[in-house]
């Protein structure tokens, strides 16, 4: 059995979704149903791979110049 559930969309992603079910010849229903299992997915594989907040500093020597950095930021 499947369990009934209610989404709330603006009109900008009702219209978006609308074109991309005739675009593929799928179900809206469908296609919010894969849009929840990508979501599921991704933050099931987020909290096994990055326990940790990350981001790119752009720098490719930020890690080996890091104690620097957090010298200067600190009055070192």
């Amino acid at each position: 059995m499947k369990a009934k559930t209610s989404v709330y969309l603006d009109p900008e992603q009702a219209g978006r979704l609308k074109e991309a079910a005739e675009k593929t010849g799928r179900s809206e229903a469908d296609l919010i149903r894969e849009g929840i299992d990508l979501v599921l997915l991704r933050a099931h594989s987020a909290r096994r791979t990055r326990p940790w907040p990350s981001f790119d500093s752009g720098d490719p020597e930020f890690a080996a110049n890091s104690e620097d950095a957090l010298g200067e930021a600190y009055g070192e």
